[in-house]
């Protein structure tokens, strides 16, 4: 029997995901996570965040957190341009943007085409993975986006927008 419990797809049905990218790696979540898509502004900083938090937008009357992506997973090489993107997330009942490198498309992947996460070593959180998706030459990290949003560093963002 097939169970929801966080509005994801269990068992042999299929799941959908936003894909995205943060330099060379393409990455993808939940799309029901997704609110909107939008081109990279300019944010409000607040003083004493976490390095991550680049501000916060005001998004029709609703004051939304963003996070760079680039910075959370340590990537390097932070540029913004004409591609740079907002992804507008709706997680756990709060409204909050992640800064990726660019959005690919939407993929519907089925439970065989998506592989546990390797174990690596402890040096590197896989808390976050949910698996690696391939579709033809393409692999997808998975990202268990309303886990990584809601873990223990991001609960910052509740004292920096209260």
């Amino acid at each position: 029997m097939t169970q929801e419990t966080d509005g994801t797809k269990t068992g042999g049905l299929g799941t959908e995901f936003l894909t995205f990218t943060l330099g060379n790696e393409e990455y993808g979540i939940d799309i029901l996570k997704v609110q909107e898509i939008r081109g990279y502004d300019a944010v409000t900083a607040i003083a004493n965040t976490p390095e991550f938090i680049k501000g916060v937008i005001n998004l029709r009357g609703i004051i939304v957190p963003i996070i760079d992506m680039r910075i959370k997973f340590k990537l390097g090489n932070i540029t913004y341009d004409q591609l740079t993107v907002v992804i507008i997330l709706n997680v756990a009942n709060r409204v909050m943007g992640m800064v990726v490198d660019g959005v690919s498309d939407v993929l519907a992947l089925t439970q065989e085409q998506i592989k546990p996460a390797p174990s690596l070593s402890s040096a590197l959180d896989t808390r976050y993975i949910m698996g690696l998706g391939t579709v033809d030459e393409r692999m997808l990290i998975l990202v268990d986006i309303e886990r990584l949003m809601s873990s223990s560093d991001m609960a910052l963002m509740e004292q920096a927008v209260a």
